[in-house]
């Protein structure tokens, strides 16, 4: 019995050992295939005229900046690059938007996504290229997001007869506040699509390296205004009035106290009045006052609570003060974005991609923080990550962070940038198509 059990023992040991084995180089051998690959996009995207080409892509856009659903300009720049390589597209696709498809026109489908709008900043930076417009400013890079679609654009269409599936590039109008990508989805054009990858410049981690993390990334995040009305009156008889100045003062700082006091100090919530508006002269106390702000959580039933009593407060803290209250919350953007949520396969995915391709130290953990992405909405819909690429370089003085008027980027990452997206995305079908066929 007992030689039996040994020569079981010894099989089992044996088949695991050769299946361990085979694993171990199957997948040594696609490491190898995927290296090769992502090395060869990433020479390609470096060479001088490349480079040359996809800067100055950067540098147009650059000049004249456009704010959400106004890139006219940007969008007709994007549909000239794709008509000059013979790649297809659709357009307009929430309003100014384009999607373009690269690839055998059949499943798997895979996504990359590039926002298009700027800011309404002034561009404090003293450059050749800086912002042609007047109080507006590329400040969140969108432009170099664009150059490396682009980018990506030009090196998966060299690639688009060996494609085990279809890309779409995604060039996404509206980002900042506009709930762009909200709209791009209720087109139906990304449908069909398997799954999305988007790549953002960020300025606080050393230019090529590239950072992400699974689950939450980014906060979900709202909007909100507040209209106090009471009754003006003469500074010198404030008996006779209903000051709107002191309910909407009182509930801005009772506000706060929904964080402080209310929340789990374990959980990341946040609640900022960013503006007041109201009365315009010494001695007179106004009819109403306007005040807003945002509000942020890293889940869905923290956003829900957080948003139900800034409600409760400021109405609350108006009738104290025997005046009324109106709280818009701008749901028909619609608000508030979800919380960015990183799939933990498509990470996985895109991460040993970039350790390939640019080596395990230039891959990094990217903290959580409260911003907010509207690349949130996709990551509802689809098996979605959101991974950024450094720009800091101390020598251009390029650390400045995002929505800042001095925001500046080392350009060497749009290459980088442009070979992630394809490598990502060939490797993804390449990896998904057999199952899919």
């Amino acid at each position: 019995m007992s030689s039996i059990v040994t020569l079981l023992y010894v099989s089992v040991s044996l088949f695991l050992y050769q299946s361990q084995s085979t694993w171990s180089l199957e997948s040594r051998l696609e490491e190898e295939i995927v290296g090769a690959m992502a090395r060869e996009l990433l020479e390609t995207a470096r060479e001088p005229e490349f480079f040359k080409w996809v800067r100055g892509i950067r540098r147009k856009i650059h000049e004249y900046p456009e704010l959400g659903f106004e890139e006219h300009r940007t969008s007709q720049l994007i549909r000239s690059e794709l008509d000059s390589m013979g790649i297809e597209y659709t357009w307009p696709v929430a309003k100014t938007g384009v999607v373009a498809s690269i690839g055998s026109g059949g499943k798997p489908f895979f996504a990359l996504r590039a926002d298009m709008d700027a800011l309404p900043l002034q561009e404090l930076v003293d450059w050749e290229h800086r912002s042609k417009i007047d109080g507006k400013m590329h400040a969140c890079g969108h432009d170099s997001h664009v150059a490396m679609l682009l980018g990506a654009a030009k090196l998966l269409h060299a690639k688009r007869d060996k494609l085990k599936g279809t890309v779409k590039l995604v060039f996404q109008p509206g980002e900042e506040g506009y709930a762009g990508a909200y709209h791009v989805l209720q087109t139906g054009v990304l449908d069909d699509i398997n799954a999305i990858f988007g790549l953002h410049v960020y300025p606080s981690f050393p230019t090529g390296v590239i950072a992400s993390r699974p689950g939450p990334v980014l906060a979900g995040s709202g909007l909100f205004t507040a209209t106090i009305q009471g009754k003006g009156g003469h500074a010198a008889t404030p008996h006779k009035a209903r000051d709107s100045i002191l309910a909407a003062t009182s509930a801005v700082v009772v506000l706060q106290q929904i964080v402080s006091r209310e929340t789990d100090p374990l959980e990341a919530r946040v609640v900022t009045v960013g503006f007041i508006e109201g009365g315009q002269t010494w001695n007179v106390i106004p009819e109403t006052v306007k005040f807003g702000g945002t509000y942020r959580s890293l889940s869905s039933q923290g956003l829900y609570e957080t948003k139900q009593r800034i409600k409760e407060v400021i109405e609350m803290q108006a009738a104290v003060h025997q005046c009324k209250a109106v709280v818009d919350f701008m749901e028909e953007k619609p608000l508030p974005h979800p919380v960015t949520m990183n799939d933990e396969e498509l990470y996985k995915h895109a991460k040993k991609v970039s350790e390939i391709m640019l080596g395990e130290s230039n891959m990094q953990v990217l903290p959580v923080t409260m911003g907010a992405e509207d690349f949130s909405f996709y990551t509802q819909r689809f098996p979605a990550a959101m991974f950024v690429v450094g720009t800091k370089n101390m020598s251009l003085k390029s650390d400045q962070h995002l929505h800042s008027p001095r925001f500046f980027i080392d350009e060497e990452a749009l290459p980088i940038g442009a070979a992630l997206h394809s490598a990502v995305a060939v490797s993804y079908l390449d990896s998904h198509g057999v199952e899919d066929h």
